[in-house]
């Protein structure tokens, strides 16, 4: 492969950094590894499917970046602590961890089980803490470092997926109570929230009223648009970096407005609407394009 990640941010500005991406074998932990791994960092990429840890580690070792990987379940505290213990054995250092790994599903409160609830909390919420406290109580805490949550557009409540707008929106205070208490290490703790996103995830929704309403998304975005995974993994990696010195207990939106906008006030069709796709190995869900 000829082409190369074209990141905004300096060239070399992680190097001789170890930086954990959770959920790093698909969607946009898989953008956010390869841009780090472009930008010098030695990128240790997790989930619990190795075969697709294989895979994505490939991809980076074949554009010429460090990667390593670590098959685990972030819902297991055991499971958490081992690992973080064999990546700092094994890399020395972990500079910064973005805790992407999540998922969900399409249902009403209703109809959501116990077991159904508590395993999506557990997934996006209790994962996401556990992963963060063990990079903090085993090396953060002795030598600084930075934090990045994924969150979502949990701002109005998340209507057809109530569970995961209950872990979305504790990660969002997990994360603001964190960047205090871990201030004091020199620990950056930030989030960003994805809207909308044009990435692989959305072809795992297979109910048929899912699948009808994802192509009619951007008429309720400002920007009449999609993000692309570049996009989120741009805003990642600068809260990540030095330039982010002093930015700590953000929740930055990613979702073109959508958050902002009212239904009273009408969304004229937008013009001039600029689009940044540097990830080049991006390759657009099928029941969606970024640009749709």
């Amino acid at each position: 492969m000829t082409d190369t990640y074209k990141s905004i941010l300096r060239a070399g500005c992680f190097a001789r950094r170890v930086v954990v991406v959770t959920g790093g074998g698909s969607g946009i932990g898989r953008c956010v590894a390869h841009e780090l791994a472009s930008l010098g960092a030695k990128v240790v990429i997790t989930g619990r499917k190795q075969e697709k840890l294989d895979a994505v580690a490939a991809e980076i070792a074949e554009d010429g970046g460090a990667v390593s990987t670590e098959a685990f379940d972030i819902r297991e505290e055991q499971a958490v602590k081992a690992a973080i213990e064999r990546i700092l054995a094994r890399e020395g250092a972990i500079h910064g961890l973005v805790n992407n790994a999540g998922g969900q599903y399409p249902a009403l409160l209703e109809g959501i089980s116990q077991k159904g609830f508590e395993t999506v909390v557990r997934t996006n919420l209790v994962g996401g803490f556990l992963v963060a406290r063990e990079c903090f109580t085993q090396h953060m805490k002795a030598h600084g470092g930075a934090v990045v949550n994924v969150t979502a557009d949990f701002w109005d409540g998340m209507a057809g997926m109530g569970h995961s707008g209950a872990a979305r929106a504790g990660m969002d205070n997990f994360t603001k109570t964190a960047s205090v208490e871990w201030a004091a290490s020199g620990v950056r703790v930030n989030a960003v929230a994805p809207g909308w996103i044009a990435s692989s995830g959305l072809d795992t929704y297979e109910d048929e009223f899912t699948k009808a309403m994802l192509p009619e998304l951007k008429k309720h975005v400002p920007l009449k648009r999609l993000a692309t995974e570049a996009e989120v993994s741009a805003v990642i990696c600068f809260l990540l970096s030095e330039g982010a010195a002093f930015v700590s207990g953000a929740n930055i939106p990613i979702d073109g407005a959508a958050s902002q906008g009212r239904p009273i006030f009408p969304l004229a069709p937008a013009k001039n609407v600029a689009v940044f796709q540097g990830f080049h190995r991006y390759r657009a869900p099928t029941s969606v394009s970024e640009t749709d």
